[in-house]
């Protein structure tokens, strides 16, 4: 089973944007604990970021044909006004996790909103980096469930 793991707008600055908000961990180094965790859960993780709506959503929208079960998605900003990542999501026929490092709904009111979220499974926030991993376990009992049943 293979899950894609996509990062939006400013992510690639972890460990330096605001340490007080989203803490110390790089992305690189989040990647690298997510995929041994996904080792220890027997799935294939592919990790990506851009800062381009446009690459976010054709990877999120080509998930499915390209032969991945599931997609942790981090929109960043593009949570608060992007239908065509909403689009792509529900085009994806697969199921997405929204996932953030803080949460959102305790922050600025503008990011109270999330235009992704309903087109999404579950969402999963405020854990820090740690919500990557939440969702990425919950996801895998969710597709394991489903396949076996």
């Amino acid at each position: 089973m293979r899950i894609l793991v996509v990062s939006g707008p400013n992510l690639q600055r972890l460990g330096l944007r605001e340490p007080e908000i989203y803490g110390r961990t790089t992305l690189a180094e989040l990647h690298e604990i997510l995929t041994r965790e996904a080792e220890g859960l027997g799935v294939e993780l592919v990790c990506r970021q851009s800062n381009s709506e446009g690459e976010l959503v054709t990877w999120i929208g080509e998930a499915g044909a390209d032969g991945f079960a599931g997609v942790l998605l981090n929109p960043g900003a593009y949570t608060h006004y992007s239908y065509a990542l909403y689009d792509a999501v529900r085009a994806s026929g697969i199921p997405v996790v929204e996932v953030h490092i803080s949460n959102p709904e305790a922050r600025e009111t503008f990011r109270h909103t999330s235009v992704v979220a309903p087109a999404c499974l579950a969402k999963v926030a405020g854990f820090g980096v740690r919500s990557y991993s939440i969702a990425l376990v919950g996801l895998c009992e969710l597709l394991r469930a489903t396949k076996e049943g």
